[in-house]
């Protein structure tokens, strides 16, 4: 069986009231109808300059939050250690740092934290391996939970579509900031004493798990939505008389034409969770010190601005371009996916 993602892929060069082409570009019209749909996608996402300067800076930054303890090793600091209790001469008598731009140096590059004195360059590193990888954990839980159901409710209908649905509207009427603030420390009070240290892999979990509970639910309603409007196109009739089963359908004819909206969202969602994280962090309800993260260095910032305006510029920028670079490289996934981009 074929599907829509085949034929209209196979079809895109040849469709009808097209312009007449020349020689090559019938003989190119001929090799892209030879293309898979990934080939095509990855020769439309190579012309696109914009999409590949933002693959390159998204990758860039899981490179560095990966590579977060080699970094450490060869810059010779890290993110805990006390530089300025260590050493006098780093803050002045008002604990804030001493020399040029929040103390910049060529041993410090971006300076050093007021009142505390850790290196803010393995701070911001260090963060940004917290915030990417917390984030990419929750958007995957996300991601997974809002496919099934939406696939679940779009295709089997009637009473399980009906009662997901309710389901989802119930949970998109929650504030989801509030709940967030209310709920974080419920559920790390659920396995912590309160005389007892809360492990930071607890907290992370936590706040996985909040994130995520009121994540899906936009895409749940985008996937049901092309489910039903797949389950009546003739590759699923056939498959369903050739005797398939209903979650063999759902794998093989549904999953596949649903790539492209899936791996947008995702690409949506992900920058949308790191500022969800860094959100709960800046309000006291997230990651904690002696953690590093982007949002607790801006609820740090926030206190001391006017003293030191620098200490809040490397993390604002850190976040502005990995926020802009993935949302459009989700722009740029969506366009090389689409068969008529003239992209």
């Amino acid at each position: 069986m074929t599907s829509p993602v085949q034929t209209e892929d196979a079809s895109s060069s040849t469709a009808p009231g097209a312009p007449d082409v020349s020689k090559d570009g019938t003989q190119e019209a001929k090799t892209l109808a030879g293309l898979s749909p990934g080939q095509l996608m990855w020769r439309r996402f190579k012309r696109d300059r914009t999409g590949v300067v933002s693959a390159v800076i998204v990758i860039i930054f899981f490179a560095v939050a990966l590579l977060a303890p080699v970094i450490k090793m060869l810059y010779g600091k890290d993110p805990y250690t006390l530089y300025g209790q260590d050493s006098l001469d780093l803050l002045d008598e008002f604990n804030m740092p001493t020399g040029t731009f929040g103390g910049m140096s060529a041993d410090h590059w971006f300076g050093i934290e007021p009142n505390l004195g850790r290196d803010v360059f393995m701070q911001l590193i260090y963060g940004m391996r917290t915030s990417i990888y917390t984030a990419l954990a929750a958007t995957v839980l996300i991601v997974i939970v809002g496919v099934l159901i939406g696939l679940v409710g779009g295709y089997f209908g009637g009473k399980a579509d009906y009662w997901l649905g309710r389901l989802t509207d119930f949970l998109l009427g929650f504030p989801s900031q509030l709940f967030f603030i209310a709920s974080m420390p419920v559920v790390v009070a659920a396995f912590v004493r309160p005389d007892e240290e809360t492990p930071t892999a607890l907290r992370a979990g936590a706040i996985v798990a909040v994130l995520s509970f009121l994540g899906w639910m936009g895409l749940s309603r985008l996937i049901r939505a092309a489910t039903l409007s797949l389950r009546e196109r003739e590759f699923v009739e056939a498959a369903k008389i050739a005797g398939a089963s209903p979650w063999r359908i759902i794998r093989k004819e549904l999953l596949p034409n649903l790539v492209t909206p899936i791996l947008v969202q995702a690409t949506l969602q992900l920058p949308s969770t790191i500022l969800s994280v860094a959100f709960l962090s800046y309000v006291g309800v997230g990651f904690v010190e002696p953690t590093p993260d982007w949002g607790r260095m801006f609820a740090t910032g926030a206190g001391i601005y006017e003293q030191d305006p620098a200490y809040m510029i490397f993390p604002g920028v850190a976040m502005v371009i990995f926020v802009v670079a993935f949302n459009l490289l989700g722009d740029s996934v969506r366009d090389a996916f689409d068969p008529k981009s003239g992209r």
